[in-house]
């Protein structure tokens, strides 16, 4: 059995697929067995209640922390001692593509999307969200997005360019097809993410309980607030990146080959402008939940209410104007060096 699924990097994944196929089955085999399709349908797959999205943005992010944690307990196997040839070259590329794109996009945004569809219209007295149906969109773009990437791993290959894809590894030579699940699944869930943040803007600005101003909005909403401002101006431009690097892809453009005039670097410039404040989309939800559950817990108001706010207003301004400084291998200038260091 250990042969069968750890020896031979042929049988792990032939292993993989059969586990796939057969958790399929038993999901099938149970709804039908108890006649939960109607319900299903009805009560989930179908809702527009902000609690339910909520569930079951928090139940996906789960499944893909164990499919991405997965990926890292391979790697860590690979690098357990040195020369290990447990997985090939191809394959590590592989799950080090995917592990790290899981945890960004499947995992950390959706986990903390599910917190926010819980708890921000309860927190400024909303009976919903501004735009329920829209919400339902965007949550199935992210989980129709997360599919077609995970699929990847069962047909053609996973895109082994790394999670941030830099061209030229993510061009149509050195990755023929699963660069393509990639750009395709993270632009769906990345639309759904953008509508997520306009919902959200539009909920807190114009849907709080009548009495609530914005100073009187709790830490966690503040947080939300500016993380979908972020959204809003961060999103387009990956958008965009993701079909720039299709186009080169599929129709034999040239936006990133610099044989044929293009700029492999303005990739990197595309991809970290959106890539240094999603850092921040991920971490002020996460300040706004330990301020209010240390505030909570310690029977304590929260110390310098004021000073948090502005500095969450701050951290959102700074945070598009550091990108440069992910280019650690790029031929930059000593005065950009110095200023983005700065």
């Amino acid at each position: 059995m250990s042969h069968f699924f750890v020896t031979d990097e042929g049988y792990l994944i032939y292993g993989a697929d059969v586990s796939i196929i057969l958790v399929s089955l038993g999901i099938l085999f149970v709804l039908t067995y108890f006649k939960k399709w109607k319900w299903l349908w009805r009560e989930w797959l179908t809702t527009v209640d902000h609690k339910k999205i909520g569930i079951m943005y928090i139940i996906a992010a789960i499944l893909m922390l164990v499919r991405g944690g997965i990926d890292a307990l391979l790697m860590r196997a690979q690098l357990t001692v040195p020369n290990e040839h447990f997985l090939t070259a191809q394959h590590y590329n592989e799950i080090f593509t995917t592990h790290g794109t899981i945890m960004i996009f499947f995992m950390a945004m959706p986990i903390l999307f599910g917190l926010m569809n819980i708890a921000v219209p309860l927190q400024i007295g909303a009976r919903d969200v501004a735009f329920p149906y829209l919400n339902a969109v965007s949550f199935w773009m992210f989980f129709v997005g997360a599919f077609i990437f995970n699929i990847s791993f069962v047909i053609g290959g996973s895109p082994d360019a790394g999670w941030s894809s830099y061209a030229p590894y993510a061009g149509i030579k050195l990755d023929p097809v699963g660069e393509n699940y990639y750009l395709i699944g993270l632009q769906l869930s990345g639309i759904g993410s953008l509508a997520t943040g306009i919902n959200f803007l539009v909920t807190i600005l114009k849907m709080r309980a009548p009495g609530m101003t914005l100073f009187k909005m709790p830490m966690f909403t503040w947080s939300v607030l500016n993380a979908s401002v972020i959204i809003i101006y961060a999103f387009p431009v990956l958008t965009v990146a993701l079909a720039m690097m299709l186009i080169d892809r599929l129709f034999g453009a040239h936006f990133f080959t610099i044989g044929a005039g293009g700029s492999p670097m303005m990739w990197a410039n595309l991809f970290w402008f959106w890539g240094h404040p999603e850092v921040y989309i991920v971490l002020l939800p996460a300040f706004g939940i330990i301020s209010e559950v240390v505030a909570t817990f310690a029977h304590k108001k929260l110390f310098a209410y004021k000073a948090m706010v502005w500095s969450l207003i701050a951290i959102s301004c700074l945070s598009f104007t550091t990108w440069l400084h992910h280019f650690y291998t790029m031929g930059n200038t000593a005065p950009v060096n110095a200023f983005f260091s700065v």
